[in-house]
């Protein structure tokens, strides 16, 4: 008997000899299948029906894995701006010289600050409310790093330190206000004048002249604001020196201020300012002007480190004079003058009324010892006239002008 089945023949295209090619079935060579009857071939099943496994290219290599999913990009870190903690405590303590604009790496403002003294405190308090908000940004454009974390914080220590900066101010004033300096008492002298019971010796003796009770000389009144000058930037024995060009003046040891009187005759700059220990500007320009010059100023008012010497920049002769603060003029009420003045402030807080008829920068700076002291007063150009709050004594008055001007306080 001939089978009946013929012979499967390979697709098109496909190559019986190659590792791809699907063995032959049961069906297909005539064998019959388990539980089928002899004679009777199983019905045969489309391959295309039949799900196919992957298979590898190479004899005997195992089957490949899964191909692995592709791992997400990572984000990059962004680069941290400045720390508002550090910002917002530079600001409150050190913005009247613009400390917190050169952390954030505004110069230009920076410096711009510094010479004006925070904009005579208007800058200053902008810039604090602006960290405060969380407005501010660095040279960058970056906010500030830990806003949101110490906001609150920062805006609770703010509203402390000015409600007791204003508590001090005011018992301050209040104090320096009402101390007087304590009478003294004349020791008693015993009388040559007898009593009524005990007659007197010298009485009895006819022709005896009783002797005159020795006047006592009142005690001389303390100075409190001499006092409290020589106390706060200390005192020294006057020095003067002279020369001619540029040179370099030791301050006294031991004193944070003091008087600098300059004379100068030359025709090109004249220049002082104050230099610490290591070279380093304290930021204090005493002195800077063209031409012939006289007048007083005073190192220690507005430093931003402790002063060694002065340095001197001139192309002529010229002499200076160094004083404590305690022999500057006493300003009782009322001054006048022209150019570059010092005056010991010992009176209660008062008004300040000032007139100035230069061209120049006129300039009136409050020193005292009162923590939250915003000491510049008036920082205009030309002519002036106006009224200020004067906090009470007693305090240094340092007047910077170029011509005529008057203050009066009232």
């Amino acid at each position: 008997m001939t089978d009946s089945h013929t012979p499967v023949s390979p697709g098109p295209g496909s190559d019986p000899t190659s590792p791809d090619a699907q063995p032959p079935t049961a069906a297909a060579s005539g064998t019959p299948t388990p539980g089928s009857a002899p004679g009777h071939s199983a019905p045969s099943v489309p391959m295309s029906n039949v799900p196919s496994a992957p298979i590898s290219t190479s004899p005997g290599a195992p089957a490949s894995a899964p191909p692995t999913p592709p791992k997400p990009a990572s984000t990059p870190t962004p680069a941290e701006g400045r720390q508002f903690l550090a910002a917002w405590l530079l600001s409150y303590f050190l913005g009247v010289f613009g400390v917190d604009r050169f952390y954030l790496g505004k110069v230009g403002t920076g410096l711009l600050k510094l010479f004006t003294l925070g904009g005579a405190g208007i800058w200053w308090l902008v810039d604090l409310i602006l960290i405060l908000a969380g407005a501010m940004r660095d040279r960058a454009g970056r906010p500030l790093v830990g806003f949101d974390r110490y906001k609150v914080i920062a805006w609770i220590v703010t509203a402390v330190l000015v409600v007791v900066g204003i508590v001090a101010g005011s018992v301050g004033g209040a104090t320096a206000g009402s101390h007087t300096p304590d009478a003294v008492t004349a020791p008693s002298t015993p009388s040559s004048v007898a009593t009524d019971d005990t007659p007197a010796k010298d009485a009895a003796s006819p022709g005896a002249e009783a002797s005159a009770p020795e006047a006592v000389a009142p005690a001389e009144p303390v100075d409190v604001s001499k006092t409290w000058a020589d106390d706060t930037f200390g005192t020294f024995a006057v020095v003067k020196k002279s020369g001619r060009g540029d040179s370099l003046i030791a301050l006294p040891k031991g004193a944070t201020g003091g008087l600098v009187t300059a004379a100068y005759t030359g025709q090109g700059n004249f220049a002082i300012s104050v230099l610490d220990a290591s070279n380093t500007s304290t930021g204090e320009l005493l002195v800077n002007t063209i031409g012939h010059y006289s007048g007083t100023s005073a190192w220690g008012m507005a430093a931003l480190g402790e002063g060694a010497r002065l340095q001197v920049s001139a192309e002529g002769a010229w002499t200076i004079t160094l004083a404590p603060l305690s022999t500057a003029k006493k300003f009782t009420g009322s001054a006048r003058g022209t150019g570059d003045a010092v005056l010991l402030y010992p009176g209660d807080a008062a008004a300040l009324t000032a007139t100035h008829k230069g061209s120049a920068n006129f300039v009136v700076y409050e020193k005292t010892d009162q923590t939250f002291h915003m000491g510049l007063l008036i920082n205009e150009i030309g002519a002036y006239s106006g009224t200020v709050p004067l906090a009470a004594g007693p305090s240094i008055l340092s007047v910077q002008a170029d011509g005529a001007w008057t203050l009066k306080a009232g």
